[in-house]
């Protein structure tokens, strides 16, 4: 299991049927079939290196990634979340979601990046991920401010931020080779003041949720 003594981590959060816990070694063959069963939905807004879809996402690529995760973990650089949904008592690894580039003394500050398996899209499952990471990164994870970053045609990703009441502060042009190219970005950001007096932001979600 990923591991380390830095504020917040590791951590197993969970809200109903959503499970976000730190990566296992074990996770390489259920990671490969769920990155290669949504090349065409993932690839067109990940940057990845070049190469084959299925090679870069293999079994034996996951021992790369997770090695990479283990020690920006170690570092306190991040607090990377396999995304679970627990269903009939099974454990399905079905997304992903990670508090990285982690800034703290004044800045206290963190950039949120997240997939999900298209079979598992529209059930609320990556807002709720989100939100659990939020409050925890607000609360023992010691930070105040995190953000994300979106390219503007991916409008799956813009409508999870958008539903949790990210602010959309920013727009980066060129920010990040993607697909072949330079890509402009949306900047969205929250910071704990803001979801404090509704409970936190999975609370603010729920009421959400309850009321569309």
């Amino acid at each position: 299991m990923l591991g380390a003594t830095t504020p917040g981590w590791p951590a197993v959060l969970a809200d109903g049927a959503v499970l976000l816990r730190p990566y296992k070694r074990g996770d390489a063959r259920a990671w490969s079939e769920v990155r290669v069963a949504n090349q065409a939905w993932l690839a067109p807004w990940e940057s990845a290196p070049p190469g084959p879809w299925s090679e870069m996402n293999s079994p034996r690529a996951f021992g790369y990634v997770y090695r990479d995760m283990k020690r920006a973990a170690r570092n306190g650089d991040s607090m990377p979340f396999a995304v679970c949904l627990v269903e009939n008592g099974r454990e399905r690894l079905v997304g992903h979601v990670n508090l990285g580039n982690i800034v703290r003394r004044a800045f206290a500050s963190a950039y949120a990046g997240y997939w999900v398996d298209h079979r598992a899209a529209g059930r609320g499952v990556i807002p709720t991920a989100l939100a659990l990471a939020v409050d925890h990164a607000f609360g023992p994870g010691g930070l105040h401010r995190i953000e994300v970053n979106i390219r503007p045609e991916n409008g799956p990703s813009r409508r999870v931020v958008e539903k949790l009441g990210f602010r959309e502060e920013a727009y980066h042009q060129r920010y990040m080779h993607i697909d072949g190219g330079w890509r402009d970005h949306l900047g969205y950001a929250m910071t704990s003041e803001e979801v404090a007096g509704e409970g936190g932001l999975l609370a603010r979600w729920r009421r959400v949720r309850a009321s569309s």
